[in-house]
């Protein structure tokens, strides 16, 4: 199905709105209690109740206005409502932080197959609105499985040894600018072998 056209920013306010309202949620209520049929939950777990649906009405919104979902996208959209409902379920908020260092753990470990197998998964992904060189793309598929790799690690010391209040606002901005930035400078480091599109062979 051919994608439809969608206005940049409102494309980056369902992307990344669902992270922002949880944040906001959460500071709002994080030091409050809630019973609900006769259990108590922290402030922490009715964020991530509320980001679920938030996350999916976002995402079906962005479907509704692009006819198009990354895989990437339904991976990480399936993660947060498994590990969201775990949360709830076990009334315990660890299964939502480490839910983090899985879904880069993932991403290392299907990009890492691929590397073995000569391959790069991520032109797959990305290889339509980034032309390059078959080079190009093994170079930067190692490089973002090692970064994918040392973000989970980094995920698991920050939930296990910092506060919950740090590690929700190192996941809703520290880390996907750390991911931004390092994409956006392999890119540049890697400009001789971007393909030109409408170059003549």
């Amino acid at each position: 199905m051919e994608t439809k056209p969608i206005n940049p920013i409102l494309k980056q306010v369902l992307e990344l709105g669902p992270t922002l309202v949880f944040f906001l949620i959460y500071l709002r209520i994080k030091d409050d209690t809630f019973t609900i049929a006769s259990t108590d939950y922290s402030g922490f777990i009715v964020a991530t109740l509320i980001f679920v649906p938030v996350l999916l009405i976002a995402m079906g919104l962005l479907w509704a206005l692009t006819k198009s979902l990354s895989r990437m996208q339904l991976f990480t959209a399936f993660m947060v409502i498994f590990f969201g409902g775990l949360t709830a379920y076990f009334n315990d908020e660890r299964f939502f932080k480490m839910k983090t260092s899985i879904v880069y753990g993932c991403f290392a470990a299907i990009l890492g197959i691929g590397l073995l197998r000569g391959r790069s998964y991520l032109e797959w992904v990305m290889g339509d609105f980034l032309p390059m060189k078959e080079e190009g793309w093994m170079i930067l598929t190692k490089r973002i499985t090692v970064m994918f790799i040392a973000l989970a690690i980094a995920n698991e010391l920050i939930w296990r040894t910092q506060t919950t209040e740090l590690w929700v606002k190192l996941e809703t901005f520290a880390f996907p600018a750390v991911l931004f930035v390092f994409l956006w400078l392999q890119i540049i480091g890697l400009q001789r072998f971007l393909i030109d599109p409408d170059a003549k062979s």
